[in-house]
């Protein structure tokens, strides 16, 4: 009677496991992770840095009235700090038409400059602190994604520079001569750089739209016809023909507004 019993329950007992098991719902396979978009550079940004930068001014002096050279010349350099702010706005190309690592944009930068050095004067003994204080700049620039996070670039453009007065004073006396008033100075640039995605660097939850840029530029200004003048502001009858070259290195912080948008 017992081994009836005992072979009834598991009899009974497999049967509900059988069942058991034609109840579950049937196991599902994980869903496939959503694709990894690259980011797209397409959009605006906004950015702020600072740099060193140096100026080369040939110059010989003239006769003012009519313009006449009267000296060989010569070049004065100056050189210092200067910071940078600015903004603009890229497009990268579409993959479909082949082109989708390259990416074309627009900008424009102001630097408030302390680019300074002696310039001595054409005509004798004397010299003053000539200073860039300022520049700014509108261009174009093309480039190039090494990855999709690294983008190399060339750049060029329009730019204007002002060089504050010089005030001219004997070399070994000191005593103030004349002036050179300040000037602003319209050319052209060229230049490149890298940018760089900050994201997932140095271990820190840095925002996915902040890159650094570090950038090289190079511009040259036309020449220009400077009256020396009086240390009264009146005309002497001579000038100092000058024509400045700048060179900049920079380095900037870079925010894209829509770093991950398409």
């Amino acid at each position: 009677m017992k081994k009836l019993l005992t072979a009834s329950i598991l009899v009974i007992g497999t049967a509900c496991s059988a069942f058991a098991a034609d109840l579950r719902p049937p196991l599902r396979a994980a869903p496939a992770p959503a694709p990894v978009l690259a980011p797209s550079w397409t959009g605006c940004y906004v950015d702020g840095g600072g740099g060193y930068g140096l100026w080369n001014i040939d110059h010989f002096g003239e006769v003012s009235s009519p313009l006449t050279p009267l000296t060989s010349t010569t070049t004065s350099g100056g050189r210092g700090a200067l910071g940078t702010v600015g903004g603009g706005c890229d497009y990268q190309f579409s993959p479909a038409t082949g082109w989708g690592n390259w990416v074309v944009g627009v900008f424009g930068d102001y630097e408030f400059m302390d680019l300074h050095r002696n310039f001595q004067g054409s005509f004798g003994p004397f010299g003053g602190e000539e200073k860039e204080s300022s520049a700014w700049a509108v261009g174009g620039r093309i480039g190039y994604l090494v990855t999709p996070n690294v983008f190399t670039y060339f750049n060029g453009g329009y730019t204007q520079t002002r060089f504050d007065q010089i005030n001219f004073a004997l070399t070994f006396t000191g005593t103030p001569v004349a002036i050179i008033g300040a000037h602003d100075y319209h050319g052209w640039f060229v230049g490149g750089g890298t940018e760089i995605s900050l994201s997932g660097f140095f271990g820190m939850p840095l925002p996915a739209g902040l890159f650094l840029r570090s950038e090289y530029r190079f511009a040259t200004y036309s020449g220009a016809d400077l009256p020396i003048l009086s240390t009264a502001g009146t005309p002497i009858g001579i000038s100092e023909n000058t024509k400045p070259y700048v060179q900049t290195i920079t380095t900037a912080l870079v925010y894209r507004f829509n770093w991950w948008g398409h």
